[in-house]
Formats: structure tokens, sequence, C-alpha cells
């Protein structure tokens, strides 16, 4: 019997072990979607405890927590930081077989080589050795980045974000490069009038510019656009149930665009047709600028409207939709690819039934000008365990190139989280160690040694233009 958590965790041959120990586990982290606060990387922030590390953001555990009979209070409340850690920890060992059961003991090795199991019983030693330690130099944000081999990360930015903190890591010489990433999410939230009125202020008043119509509001988006890239950006990302790719001319839009900015509702149609004209003109703006473009699709949010109300939106209250996504995602993509500005995208699907759709669409685009151009992405969110990581991998094997693969995220707000590459990596490893005990791939290692350093390292770092910085 296995001890749990061991050497050799989720590496079941003497090939897996190899591949994992030898090449994966050597490779630098490339981050390409996170959510971190950049503000904190600057300022090289202590945290006080393990609690504001740990719990102070992560919808997963609060999610966890509310099933397991906690209250509120002790997850978005106020009750103390050391109260709201016990309540966390009791509900640990009631988390086995899901993914944070893993990821919580991974991460009390990794970074505090705590290995006694987190329980009532050893929360308040736990409690105690890991806020001692957080509140030393060895473990700020920036050292906790580099404990974990982190080569480059890229964040998650509102066009109208200042990006000083960027700025500011850049010039204090921090040695990991630390990258916005463009998310106009908000600025194509057309269903909602009085939010995105107040947005076009925001826009307003960061470009020093007035808009009075469709044309002067793309044209203070783009110069946003064009500041990003002067700060090293490549990368945009947009979250959306599907995506947007209905019929509509310039003056459909800037007509939509006037009842907006006179506070008049638009109807669903206009709605749809807003947020595809948006769509594209983001996806052109990418195209001259050789950047990659992800679209994180299928998550239908904040379903809990009582929640919502007491703590807000993004509390651990979203789940898995049932959005149309093939019809869309082929205009979209084939609309783009027919006109010549179709750039390297990645495509993250959040339903299982659909992973198929989007592993069969990702293989439409792809022109022989880029390995991979067209990636379908990582296991993402409620996917993102052993059981939807095996299934995106065997779907991408089935159905295009896992070697050409860009690898895995955090897609995390903690600092704390960088195992997860491990858990990738582990489980990748093992499904190329089974294929080749089960003789379905030769044992040919040095060949499977090089697939493994390219998807874990490799691929990405030669697909988002970083080998230059890193």
């Amino acid at each position: 019997m296995k001890t749990f958590l061991e050497k050799d965790f989720l590496l079941y041959s003497e090939e897996a072990k190899i591949l994992y120990h030898e090449v994966a586990a050597k490779a630098p982290i490339i981050d390409y979607h996170n959510h971190l606060p950049p503000e904190l990387i600057a300022k090289d922030y202590q945290f006080k405890n393990i609690t504001e590390v740990w719990l102070g953001g992560d919808h997963y555990k609060w999610r966890a927590m509310r099933a397991n009979g906690v209250d509120e209070s002790y997850i978005t409340g106020n009750k103390p930081d050391e109260e709201k850690f016990f309540q966390w920890a009791k509900t640990v060992p009631y988390t086995m077989r899901n993914p944070l059961y893993h990821w919580t003991h991974l991460e009390l090795q990794r970074y505090f080589d705590i290995h006694d199991l987190l329980n009532e019983r050893s929360a308040r030693k736990v409690y105690e050795t890991t806020s001692s330690s957080l509140q030393t130099k060895e473990y700020s944000v920036r050292n906790l980045l580099r404990k974990m081999n982190v080569a480059v990360i890229c964040t998650t930015d509102d066009p109208c974000d200042s990006l000083e903190f960027h700025i500011q890591i850049k010039n204090d010489g921090f040695e990991i490069p630390v990258l916005p990433a463009f998310r106009p999410d908000a600025a194509m939230n057309a269903g909602n009038t009085r939010l995105l009125n107040d947005y076009v202020a925001r826009l307003e008043k960061v470009t020093n510019t007035s808009v009075t119509g469709f044309k002067e509001y793309l044209a203070a988006l783009k110069s946003r656009h064009d500041f990003f890239a002067s700060v090293g950006c490549k990368v945009s990302d947009h979250g959306l149930e599907h995506l947007y790719a209905e019929d509509y001319t310039d003056t459909e839009i800037e007509t939509i665009f006037d009842k907006i900015r006179i506070g008049k509702s638009i109807s669903a149609e206009e709605n749809a047709k807003f947020k595809s004209a948006m769509l594209v003109h983001f996806a052109e703006w990418d195209y001259e600028k050789n950047w990659v473009q992800q679209y994180h699709l299928g998550a239908l949010r904040n379903n809990n409207i009582r929640l919502q109300e007491l703590a807000g939106a993004d509390v651990g209250a979203d789940s898995i939709g049932d959005y149309s996504q093939g019809k869309s995602l082929s205009k979209f993509l084939g609309s783009l690819d027919a006109r010549g500005v179709l750039t390297k995208t990645i495509l993250y699907n959040l339903n299982p039934s659909d992973n198929e759709l989007f592993a069969t669409m990702a293989g439409n685009f792809n022109d022989g000008t880029v390995p991979g151009k067209i990636q379908y992405g990582a296991a993402w969110w409620f996917l993102d365990q052993k059981d939807g990581m095996e299934k995106q991998i065997a779907t991408l094997s089935n159905m295009g190139l896992l070697s050409r693969f860009v690898g895995m995220l955090t897609d995390s707000r903690s600092f704390l989280s960088f195992p997860r590459h491990e858990y990738f990596r582990r489980i990748l490893c093992n499904m190329f160690g089974d294929d080749i005990v089960n003789g379905e791939l030769p044992n040919d290692m040095e060949w499977i040694k090089k697939i493994v350093g390219d998807i874990c390292f490799n691929n990405a770092k030669s697909y988002f233009g970083w080998e230059n910085i890193i």
C-alpha cells in the first residue's frame, strides 16, 4: 500500500517516475493565466497568517465549507482569521476525493514542509507554524514565487487598469516577469446599461478623452490595448458564457451604443450584436500585435441571489452551464480566419460534454503557420481535477496533437496554488507511463521525455513569444 502523498504520488509505473522526476519536476513554471494581484508582488507583501493567503479569496474552499455546514460568517464574514482557519481545518477531512484534499496537503508540504494531515486536531499547530513562517522574509510574495521555480506569470487586468504595479515590478528588476493580460469583459457588458456607462466614464478618465460615440469608444479602448502592449502584454482573455457571432452593421452598433449612452435599455438581440462587434474588434487588435487570445467559455455565474446580496459576486455560487457552443465558435473563428486576421487562440471549455466539440473545433483552424496555433486549453475551473485533466489530455490526444499543448495554468488568486502545476505534471507523466507499459507507445524514453518537457515548459515559452525574457 502506498503512503499518502509520497514521492511517487500519482505515478504508477517506473516509466512515469522517470518522466516526472527527471523531466517534469525540473521544468520551470509558466503560469500564463491567473488572477494574482500584482500590487502584492510589487510591494513584496508579507501575509499575516495562513488564513489571509489561503482563504482570502478562494471560492473553491468557500464552496466546500458551505457544503460542510459552516456558517457564512466564517467564510466571507468578519470572524477572526484564526477561527476561519479552524473551520477550514474541520472541513478538510470531509473533502476526501475532492481535489481540495490533495491541493491542501500538497501546499502544506511544498511551501512549509508540513506532512501532517490537516484536521481539527492538527489545526492549531498548522496555523501557528505556517503563520509564523509567512511572517518571515523567506515567505514574502516574491520568495513564494521563487520557491516554486516560477519563470513568468500573467495576471488578469481590465483595460482601465493603470498597470502601475507591473511597471514598478519591472523597474525593481524582479527577475520573474509579471505581465498583464488584457481582459475587457466589462467593456462589452451592454446588458447592463448603468454599468457600461459607468465603465465609459472610467475609460474617459484614464484616457483623458471624451467618448461621444462608438468610434470614440473604440479609439479609447484601442489606446489602452496599445498601452498594455507597451508594458509587455502579449495575451488577451475573455470570460464568456459562449462566444457571440451575430451579423451586424457598423451603423447598427453605433445606434445601439447611442441608446446605451442616453440610458435606454437594449434588446437581447442588440446586446448580442454589440458583444459580437466588440469581440471582432478585440480579435483584430490581438492579431495586429501577434497576441494570444484566450476564451474561457461555459460558466453559469452567480446563481445564488441571496448569497450575492450578502457577500457579492464571484463568491462560489457558480456552476457549469449548458450553452450551445459549436455554431458560434465556428462562425466567429471562421470569419476571422477567412479574413486572415485569426491570431493564436486558446479555447477553454467548462462543460465536459463539450470536450470533443472544443477539441475538434480547435483543429479546424490550424493553418501551418504556428505549431498548435489554435489550442484546446487546459482543464478549467470545475474540470481542474484528476478526472478532468485526464479527460482533457485524452481528448486532445485523440483529436489533436497533445505534443503541441501549452500545458497547465493555475487560474488562481492564491500565491500558494502553484503545486497545481505539479499535480498536472504527475498526471501527464503517469498517462504516458501507462501507455508505455501497455505497449500502446514505444519505450522511446528520450523522445517522450522531450514531449513531456515541451508540454510542461517549452511549448508555452515559444507559443507566447517569451524566448527573450525567460
